[in-house]
């Protein structure tokens, strides 16, 4: 037998005996090292990668997975760098990490550290490294225990950037990469995002991550490795040029990404800012722990909920005139098992939002930008929102009175159940809102109300199931007129 290392061997006998069954292709998958490559292109809008000439953000779309995303806007942050990246390397929003600026005065990283400070900690053998053309990524919000941070110098700019990142990635032996390309975003700020200076910028970015690409696939050991290769933004920007505003433009980012679990030419929907650093750590194998408090979860794992299920039922504007006619982004039919009672709801007022109605970020914060509509951020996909102060845009009469119904989820009796959902109330009086549960079709009993503005997060109310009962319903209720508006995703019952 030739004289390879034990390593050596136990991987090599693991793949010849898995090549013999039907195990083999996970068995294979199971040996392979994990490593992660991800590269952020500042300023760089989704939309115009696809006009651009961008042959190898293409091949990298047709290969795996495309996910459009927005952010918020003020107050939670204004759509700048400071904000957008903390957000993307420490896989929490601006108000956990709470970086409101490109000063990152006051920022929590030593709460909320960067996730290649959270590999070190908890797989402190695995190499990381990052390189950044704007130097507060890597002076700032990636911490000292990083193995390697390179800011490149303004003379050498993206160019510079690129080839770091590239003999890194060809002739060292990385676990986790990052890298920060700035050239679109001054294309942006110079030219604006609808001028053929920013194309241009795109397609020399695309060449660069081109390069990273084939520097990855040219490791001598790349059949031993299984690489997730992500590509991502911070904000957009206007076409005129320019970002930290509410416009949709702004706020728009989006993933790119390759790898396992990742269907080739896939796109969704459900994938937030966070998530980077979330599928990051997930792929090296570093479990979320809970009171890291993340934001982020893996893009390996979805978990879609019932009202993402509406996304091909969405309806185009009816009233709404702010709101691009192509945009659809709005119905009152709700996913099976759930319904909508309007018994009490008043008449006319707007069409889109009469009752509770299911609708997307890209549709809804369009209605009426800067009424912080844009700070829902933890809402994923189509969610559920009552709004009477658009409602109330129209001609109408009485009141808004809409209760959204869940279907009867199953519980033992005598036993605690947990209900959660993402919530985000905007409070104006006489509003109300108010959550009732309902055991077996008993009369509903309320177990939570809302009488003042909550921000966007996860609540959890404990149930106490009674005994003999075999199902609950969740009822969210909510009254008022012309006043502010309530958004609810993600309802689950567990036990």
């Amino acid at each position: 037998m030739p004289n390879l290392s034990r390593r050596t061997f136990l991987v090599s006998a693991a793949v010849v005996a898995a090549s013999a069954g039907p195990l083999g292709a996970a068995a294979r998958a199971a040996t392979r090292t994990p490593k992660v490559l991800v590269v952020g292109l500042d300023g760089c809008l989704l939309s115009r990668i696809k006009d651009a000439d961008a042959p190898n953000l293409d091949a990298l779309m047709t290969a795996g997975l495309t996910a459009p995303s927005s952010i918020y806007a003020n107050p939670l942050a204004p759509t700048l760098s400071g904000p957008g990246w903390s957000t993307i390397i420490t896989g929490v929003w601006p108000d956990k990490h709470n970086v409101k600026d490109n000063t990152f005065t006051g920022a929590r990283f030593a709460r909320y550290p960067d996730f290649l400070t959270r590999v070190e900690t908890a797989k402190p053998q695995l190499v990381t490294y990052a390189v950044s053309s704007w130097a507060p990524i890597t002076d700032t919000v990636f911490s000292s225990k990083v193995d390697t941070r390179v800011s490149t110098p303004s003379a050498e700019y993206d160019t510079g950037t690129a080839s770091r990142a590239v003999a890194e990635l060809r002739d060292g032996n990385p676990d986790a990469v990052f890298v920060q390309l700035d050239n679109i975003d001054h294309a942006g700020h110079s030219y604006g995002a609808a001028s053929q200076q920013y194309l241009d910028a795109i397609h020399g970015a695309d060449a660069q991550v081109g390069q990273m690409v084939a520097a990855v696939k040219s490791r001598a050991t790349y059949a031993d490795e299984d690489w997730l290769i992500m590509v991502t933004a911070d904000h957009g920007h206007t076409d005129p040029g320019g970002h930290g505003g509410s416009t949709l433009q702004e706020r728009q980012t989006f993933m790119i990404a390759t790898g396992p679990a990742l269907a080739p030419g896939s796109v969704r929907h459900d994938v937030k800012m966070p998530d980077i650093a979330a599928s990051a750590l997930a792929h090296l194998g570093i479990a979320l722990d809970p009171a890291w408090d993340l934001d982020g979860r893996p893009v390996q794992q979805p978990a879609p909920d019932d009202f993402d299920a509406l996304r091909g039922q969405l309806q185009a504007r009816v009233d709404e005139t702010g709101i691009p006619a192509s945009i659809l982004g709005f119905t009152h039919t709700p996913p099976a098992g759930w319904s909508v009672d309007n018994s009490a709801m008043g008449g006319g007022g707007v069409t889109e939002w009469r009752g509770w109605s299911f609708t997307t970020d890209e549709f809804w914060t369009q209605t009426q930008r800067d009424q912080n509509r844009e700070c829902n951020v933890r809402a994923r996909d189509v969610f559920a929102v009552a709004d009477g102060d658009e409602w109330s845009d129209k001609s109408l009469t009485g009141s808004f009175d809409s209760t959204l119904v869940s279907p009867a989820y199953p519980v033992t009796g005598g036993r605690t159940a947990t209900l959660a959902y993402t919530t985000y109330y905007r409070q104006e009086s006489p509003q109300k809102g108010e959550v009732l549960v309902s055991y077996d079709g008993a009369a509903p009993v309320s177990v939570r109300t809302y009488t003042a503005d909550v921000p966007s997060r996860t609540e959890t109310v404990t149930l106490q199931v009674p005994a003999g009962a075999s199902t609950v319903r969740v009822r969210f209720r909510y009254t008022g007129g012309n006043n502010w508006y309530w958004v609810v995703d993600g309802v689950r019952i567990t036990q």
